[in-house]
């Protein structure tokens, strides 16, 4: 997955927000389809009066602006188009009582596209949340499909024969301005979101396992809660059933975001295609019908130790005590901030649970023994943090590299390590004259701060120039890994401006130039989230990124163009950045990008031309000298939906050049 910039000129908002790129391309709705499809509606429903239709038109618009819970992904574009469709309902007031053929033709097609963006906006409150962030590309356009056919319609009213007041037709007028203006505009996604989703479902970068960037994922997608995952489930189901063309790609992504979202929760992940959610003690007894308050909400297990905590909810003692022990402080499944982590037994439900265990000749299974106690894994870490002091270099050694294993383990061992007080000496032994250690140090660094109280603690305690120098002048690993703990680091917005007013970009830029393709791509993430960052970007410029990042471009092997072209968009909002990358060289490679690269090649190329040419239209005639006009308009019938939004922007573009 890529993360491109929107560099439309009709955008709101910082121009340093992000859209996130699909993998699947979506047909859009074009003119030919729809009048098909008006005209199939005209020869219905003939016997309809007028009045009768805008009833039923008002009924619906009434009904959907009613609804509140829109996913937080396409939650501002469904209060606009609700805000929209409002606009409507005084001119529909007025039109009432007129019942002539033309009128009820109006009305009826002003129905069909009333009804769709009521499928729509219910699809928005009802549907898989993680598909629509991660198809947020299709979603998009099928706003921009409502929008323009709500426009079209309403162009074509018959006003001459309509007897409405003058307030509300300059209302409908300006509703149409409106519309015009949505079509071409594309509003950008969260930046943290977008990143964290290219992270995520990458098969390559070690952070698509970051528990700390799951949960940051499933708090910005309200999936926190066991009964938000099983709703989630449930539309997920019915849209692979619904959905016969989502390909075998992204009904992977889905199901593997939600099982990662299931396991934050203690839920056992499932194969929801082919496997429905069963508890374990069942498999044996399917024919048995257990008490839903039976089950433990975080496992969906039988309990065996029930307690209740300060909300009044029951748990496992041993599920709810390892939440806690994970630095929880709220109920799982209210959400609550807990007054206090007390436990007390719940007899009377244990009780229970054993009569009608008993009752029905069912035998609770065993508990499995844990090789290490809690206790244990706790006095393990307290003896490595204390060994990290030792006088012995061996001990030293032996010690940072096992804590960096558990580091890795688990998110409960990332929090106990930090609470044993392991981070500051390991910020202290990032200066330790021993590579070895410096690298175990800094890798274990890197590890914790997939937490996200970690990455506060670490930065407080003044890690970020120690990570630095070790970028600057450690072993291969070493540097490798400090650009992949700069980018974690870096998710929090302090820490860009802190790593950037450290010279932590010229190291970045120079792995970038000379590391191995793995140093490479560590340097290519972190340089992208810094460049975020408005006074970053000079700074990347001023240390030389433009020629690796022209380098990528050369170089189809090592299969970052995408991203080389992500950043470059990045740097060309910058006025030093289009100074930089603004060569008649550089337009001729984008302009080969556009004519035979991949989809999302063509894709961002087009779009660093569009930030280019919207800023100075010299760089619009120099790729017009590279025959760049007949691909572009290849690209507008068979590009990516976002190509073609870009392809059609540049091409207006052209046409204004041309009459100045």
């Amino acid at each position: 997955m890529v993360i491109v910039m929107d560099a439309d000129e009709e955008s709101t908002g910082d121009a340093e927000n992000l859209e996130e790129e699909v993998t699947a391309e979506e047909p859009i709705h074009n003119e030919v389809v729809d009048a098909v499809e008006i005209h199939e509606e005209e020869v219905k429903d003939d016997d309809d009066d007028c009045d009768g239709l805008v009833s039923d038109i008002v009924s619906v618009i009434e009904f959907l602006d009613q609804i509140n819970g829109y996913r937080k992904t396409q939650q501002k574009e469904c209060f606009n188009l609700v805000r929209r469709l409002k606009i409507l309902i005084p001119f529909l007031e007025e039109i009432r009582g007129f019942d002539s053929p033309s009128c009820r033709h109006f009305v009826k097609r002003l129905r069909k596209v009333i009804l769709a963006a009521k499928k729509l906006l219910e699809t928005c409150s009802n549907g898989s949340k993680i598909y629509m962030a991660l198809d947020s590309e299709t979603m998009m356009t099928r706003f921009h499909s409502i929008y323009e056919k709500l426009n079209r319609v309403l162009v074509k009213a018959p006003f001459d024969e309509l007897t409405i007041s003058e307030d509300v037709k300059e209302e409908i007028d300006a509703l149409c301005k409106q519309l015009k203006k949505a079509k071409r505009r594309t509003d950008t996604q969260d930046i943290e979101l977008a990143v964290d989703m290219m992270v995520v479902f990458s098969k390559t970068d070690p952070r698509n396992a970051d528990s700390a960037i799951i949960e940051r994922l499933a708090k910005k997608l309200e999936l926190q809660t066991i009964e938000d995952l099983k709703t989630e489930t449930i539309a997920i189901k019915s849209l692979i059933q619904d959905k016969g063309g989502l390909n075998i790609e992204s009904k992977q992504h889905i199901i593997e975001l939600l099982n990662k979202f299931k396991k934050l929760q203690g839920l056992e992940a499932t194969d929801i295609l082919y496997q429905p959610v069963i508890n374990k003690a069942f498999t044996k007894s399917t024919s048995l019908i257990l008490p839903h308050e039976f089950l433990c909400p975080i496992t969906l297990e039988i309990m065996l130790d029930p307690v209740i905590i300060a909300t009044g909810q029951t748990y496992e003692k041993e599920s709810i005590q390892k939440w806690f022990d994970a630095g929880h402080k709220t109920c799982p499944k209210t959400r609550q901030e807990l007054d206090h982590l007390s436990l007390a037994p719940n007899y009377a439900l244990k009780n229970l649970i054993m009569q009608w265990c008993e009752k029905n000749n069912f035998k609770i299974p065993e508990k499995e023994a844990s090789p290490h106690s809690e206790n244990e894994q706790k006095d393990e870490v307290s003896l490595l943090v204390e060994a990290l002091s030792s006088s012995q270099l061996e001990e030293q050694r032996r010690s940072v590299k096992q804590m960096r294993l558990l580091a890795r383990e688990n998110p409960e061992n990332r929090v106990l390590i930090a609470n044993a007080g392991a981070i500051p000496l390991l910020v202290q032994l990032l200066s330790y004259p021993d590579s070895g250690i410096q690298e175990n140090a800094v890798t274990t660094l890197l590890n914790l701060s997939i937490d996200e109280v970690n990455k506060k603690l670490i930065s407080n305690e003044g890690a970020i120039p120690n990570i630095i120098e070790i970028l600057q002048n450690g072993n291969r690993e070493a540097r490798e890994n400090s650009a992949a703990a700069l980018f974690s680091l870096s998710m929090l917005d302090e820490n860009k401006v802190t790593i950037g007013l450290s010279n932590g970009i010229p190291p970045l830029v120079d792995l970038l130039q000379h590391g191995t393709l793995r140093g490479k791509k560590d340097a290519l993430t972190a340089l992208f989230n810094l460049s975020l960052n408005s006074a970053n970007k000079g700074r990347a410029i001023d240390a030389g990124i433009v020629q690796p990042l022209l380098n990528l471009l050369k170089d189809r092997n090592l299969g970052m163009i995408d991203e080389a072209l992500s950043i470059l968009l990045l740097l060309a909002s910058h006025p030093e950045g289009r100074q930089a990358i603004g060569q008649l060289s550089f337009i001729e490679t984008l302009v080969e990008f556009i004519r035979q690269g991949t989809p999302k090649n063509k894709e961002c190329a087009t779009s660093v031309l569009l930030e280019l040419g919207s800023n100075n239209s010299s760089f619009i005639l120099a790729a017009l000298q590279f025959g760049v006009y007949e691909y572009l308009v290849e690209i507008t019938t068979s590009g990516t939906n976002r190509a073609q939004r870009k392809a059609n922007a540049l091409i207006q573009l052209i046409s204004k050049s041309e009459q100045i």
